[in-house]
């Protein structure tokens, strides 16, 4: 077996290299007994307060959820579930601070989204990059749920393109920093007491970043009316403005000047967190659509024979599985101490946010006219989900993302092709330019999948074909653009959609291989089950890979380009049947 001491930045970054460095992902991490143990607790916790005390539809209804809430879940120690404990916090992983967010998933949307911009995001930067001052006055509060966090970055004229917010931070001569601007579309907005707010700055005789911590009450700081939003109704959306407020310099975040990179690896935490709480919400819809077509007959049998019933069944099962896969192998990967899982963490956003959206749809049409009804969960969850492909990085945004992300390094590694400064165009979403941790070596790499248990073989075989064909695509893409490939946004789209099905199939290669490993005889039947699952799994994954890899050879882009461009000139349709 070939191995690798190489130095890796990104095991996704690599795979575009044509690198498989299987030492990383072999064997699929778990969390130690011990946080499994605290894991469980705490779920379990969860679900007995939700089923006494969280009604989904009046949160939806009166659009609040009330303070006693997060209080008495911060009690229940859920409000600071990765706070180091001499803080008040559970002290969990990545992967586990997941696993209990896929529970709080399964439950309420608005619930989950304060929760998640409280945790994942609000107060995230302070546990990375707080002092010890700012983590002694701060945490403890957070993690009790006796006050909500915030994140704000947004602005009016500063969504995808969050590099060019507008608020502005003036360095006072005693220290302090007088901030003016404004946000917009702000969790927790109304009713979070610790805002992590990000601005423009001169730093050192150049326009920067700040990243600053604003409270609750500073004179000048004010929370607008809450946003009439089409779901996550409780989510208490509002805008920001900032007028003459004076931040003291002990509420500045990091380093003057690091605030964009502050945010941008934040928002790489809040997206994996995203992710995995999609797998939550598509358990939940898989048990909502399994009790409805087995219950229902229709034709003399139960909908659950029919075979376009259980086409849609498998989908979800299957699909699901490797969607849970790739998204708790970023999770390891952050665990293990990688150092950039910026694409990791935007593609499992991708996937997940992408999946569950279509899996409420088929769920709903399952459930036939009855998941029309309001009295059915069905209209709520797509109402609530529909932001989700949106917020914490637009996917469209996120694909052009991964794709010049991972081209990157091979641009340096081609020679003649290093000067192509693939990070300007998405600056805005940040981690190439401002937080790029540096080229992958190629060095000493495995040719192919060696460490997949011998039963999956005939599935991790065509995998290195894959990853051969996702470096050679990319370096004629290199080659043919140049510079110019930064605007090529559906090479972009095709490239990242390969790259998530091929990350994903190396996923649920190692999750399985796990599974077999550990199994003992009575266990053969549920790992020859997963198994199943697997060949489904990676034969259709490895099917649309080599799909979008085609696709960016041969297509018909001009002519869609060209569709497009005469109905912007017409500014309407233009070809009716009949003239009105």
């Amino acid at each position: 077996m070939a191995g690798t001491d190489t130095k890796v930045s990104s095991f996704a970054k690599a795979l575009a290299l044509g690198e498989i460095h299987e030492d990383l992902v072999f064997p699929y991490p778990i969390p130690g007994d011990d946080e499994a143990v605290k894991v469980r607790e705490l779920v379990s916790r969860f679900r007995a307060f939700a089923a006494e005390r969280i009604d989904s539809r009046r949160i939806d209804e009166e659009g609040w959820i009330p303070d006693e809430i997060y209080r008495d879940l911060g009690e229940l120690g859920l409000m600071g579930l990765y706070v180091p404990e001499e803080y008040g916090g559970q002290g969990l992983s990545q992967t586990g601070y997941a696993r209990v967010f896929e529970a709080i998933g399964q439950v309420d949307g608005s619930l989950t989204v304060g929760m998640g911009v409280h945790q994942s995001i609000g107060m995230k930067g302070i546990v990375l990059f707080g002092s010890d001052e700012q983590k002694e006055r701060f945490l403890p509060d957070l993690a009790a749920g006796r006050k909500l966090a915030g994140f704000a970055l947004t602005e009016p004229e500063a969504g995808s393109d969050a590099y060019n917010i507008r608020s502005r931070a003036v360095r006072q001569p005693d220290g302090s920093w007088l901030l003016n601007g404004e946000k917009r579309w702000i969790g927790n907005g109304g009713r979070g007491s610790v805002f992590v707010t990000f601005a423009r700055a001169e730093v050192d005789g150049e326009d920067r970043h700040i990243a600053l911590i604003l409270e609750k009450g500073m004179e000048g700081f004010e929370a607008g009316e809450p946003y009439e939003t089409m779901g996550l109704r409780g989510n208490n959306l509002c805008p920001l403005s900032f007028n003459d407020v004076r931040i003291p310099p002990e509420n500045v975040l990091g380093e003057p000047g690091d605030g964009f990179r502050i945010a941008m690896q934040i928002l790489n935490n809040g997206r994996m967190s995203l992710g995995t709480g999609a797998v939550g919400l598509g358990k939940r819809l898989i048990d909502l659509s399994i009790e409805h077509v087995t219950e229902r007959r229709q034709f003399g049998r139960p909908l659950a024979d029919l075979d376009m019933v259980e086409d849609k069944i498998g989908w979800m099962v299957s699909y699901l599985f490797g969607l849970e896969s790739m998204a708790y192998l970023a999770t390891g990967l952050v665990d293990a101490g990688i150092e950039d899982y910026s694409v990791e963490s935007a593609m499992a956003k991708i996937a997940g946010t992408e999946f569950v959206w279509y899996q409420a749809n088929r769920s709903l049409q399952l459930a036939g006219g009855q998941g029309y009804m309001r009295s059915q969960p069905y209209e709520q969850i797509l109402r609530d989900i529909r932001i989700f492909p949106i917020f914490e990085g637009a996917n469209d945004v996120l694909r052009s993302f991964v794709a010049l992300a991972v081209l990157k390094p091979l641009g340096e590694e081609l020679s003649g092709l290093g000067d192509l400064r693939l990070g300007d165009p998405i600056g805005s979403l940040g981690t190439l330019a401002e937080y790029a941790f540096g080229r992958v070596k190629r060095e000493v790499r495995p040719d192919r999948i060696t460490l997949a248990h011998e039963q999956l073989q005939a599935l991790a075989e065509p995998v290195a074909d894959q990853v051969k064909r996702l470096r050679e695509v990319g370096e004629g893409l290199l080659r043919r653009h140049g510079r110019d490939i930064m605007r090529q946004g559906m090479a972009h789209k095709r490239l990242a959609d390969a790259l998530m099905d091929i990350q994903a199939q190396i996923a649920v290669l190692s999750r399985v291989t796990g599974i077999f490993d550990d199994s003992i005889p009575p266990a053969l039947e549920l790992s020859g089950q997963e198994r199943y699952i697997a060949e489904t799994f990676c034969t259709r994954a490895a099917s649309r890979a080599r799909s979008s890899l085609d696709k960016i050879e041969s297509n018909d882009d001009d002519r869609m380009h060209s569709v497009a461009r005469l109905a912007y000139k017409r500014g309407a349709y233009g070809y009716a049947l009949f003239e009105d």
